[in-house]
């Protein structure tokens, strides 16, 4: 059981790691708190965002939609591979999720086939929403792919976690297919590299 991170050792965290951090208006104290716990958290979720532009993309990740009002995560990682805070405590990016994903990834086992949606992610996850059209050719550039690594592995490194606390959209909630354009297999090599 593993409580958030202060939203200050959040931020030292990732700027520790070597990333280029951008602090988005009161991101610390922009959350959705009042529908739900936060916490205890045991990982991190990677998106992407099925959007174009970075402003748009990181006013649209802070403010929402109509039908999901926002933080819709904690950090937006733009093409140029800045980290963007938008929002820190519950945040509307994981939604309701499979629960024997959640203890494969508290134990830090090899992840099932999520098919069920009967837990709540908000509580549990830090959330990454990633700048990208989400088709499958919108390219990741380096910098992107780096950044992503860097963020996930600054959250393992606070809580000692392993790459294994690290996962995409697509393998919490069925019917999701984020991240598209990169495996989470490849990424979580990346992170296990990292953290050596």
């Amino acid at each position: 059981m593993a409580s958030p991170m202060s939203a200050g050792k959040f931020l030292a965290g990732l700027k520790a790691e070597g990333l280029t951090v951008v602090e988005v208006g009161d991101w610390e104290h922009h959350n959705r708190n009042h529908k739900g716990p936060w916490g205890p958290v045991h990982g991190v979720m990677i998106h992407h965002t099925v959007t174009k532009g970075s402003e748009r993309t990181v006013t649209l990740c802070r403010d929402g939609y109509a039908d999901l009002p926002g933080p819709l995560c904690h950090g937006v990682i733009t093409k140029d591979g800045r980290v963007h805070l938008v929002g820190y405590g519950r945040a509307n990016h994981a939604g309701l999720g499979d629960d024997d994903v959640l203890r494969a990834v508290i134990s830090e086992k090899a992840l099932p086939h999520d098919n069920e949606t009967n837990t709540d992610g908000n509580r549990h996850f830090y959330g990454f929403e990633c700048e990208n059209l989400g088709d499958g050719k919108d390219p990741w550039p380096a910098v992107q792919l780096e950044a992503i690594e860097k963020a996930a592995a600054a959250i393992c490194r606070h809580h000692g976690w392993t790459e294994r606390s690290v996962i995409g959209h697509l393998e919490w909630q069925p019917g999701k297919v984020d991240p598209r354009g990169f495996t989470m297999a490849s990424m979580r090599e990346r992170i296990r590299e990292r953290l050596k």
